[in-house]
């Protein structure tokens, strides 16, 4: 256990209350029938929820990799690690929460836009660094990709002009690599 995890999990039982936060954990299984319904199985047995869960696969044959993000104070996410970490097809489980990591999630938002609101769906399109990616005569659908909080941004910024659909991939996240400074 690192000595962030440490001092976390001393403060919480000092405080007397459960600190529950949001993990992200890296799971790698072995590509087979039933290993996606095991790891939701899994979840759902125990009653655990999942903030989001994205797959695919991996750069090695026969390999997906899950990225799930999840609440649950210290002792909750450790029985959720054990648990995983027992599944048949499972070939690695990391928690990623107290490492350094790259996140991504990507967005698709279908808005609402007459005329007259184009030029500032644009602008807040710019903005964000979004791209269109399908366009008519009412609407304007737009992706965008960067962390939690920027997706919840745009959205947020577009709610005004009435957004007509949504689709959400979820967080995908790599371990970074290089720990020093540029």
């Amino acid at each position: 256990m690192s000595q962030v995890q440490r001092s976390h999990s001393a403060s919480a039982r000092a405080d007397g209350e459960e600190h529950v936060k949001k993990h992200t954990i890296s799971l790698l299984v072995e590509n087979k029938f039933g290993a996606f319904n095991r790891v939701a199985g899994l979840f759902a047995a125990k009653g655990y929820n999942i903030d989001s869960l994205t797959v695919g696969p991996t750069e090695e044959e026969g390999i997906s990799g899950m990225t799930i993000v999840t609440r649950g104070d210290d002792q909750i996410i450790e029985q959720i690690i054990k648990q995983l970490n027992k599944l048949i097809n499972s070939v690695r489980v990391v928690d990623l929460t107290f490492e350094s990591f790259v996140e991504r999630e990507l967005v698709l938002v279908k808005v609402q836009a007459e005329k007259e609101h184009r030029s500032e769906i644009m602008q807040i399109a710019e903005i964000f660094r979004a791209k269109v990616v399908d366009i008519s005569p009412r609407t304007i659908t737009l992706e965008a990709t960067g962390s939690e909080q920027k997706v919840d941004a745009i959205i947020k910024m577009l709610k005004p002009f009435v957004i007509k659909e949504i689709a959400r991939t979820g967080r995908v996240a790599l371990k970074r690599e290089f720990q020093g400074e540029v």
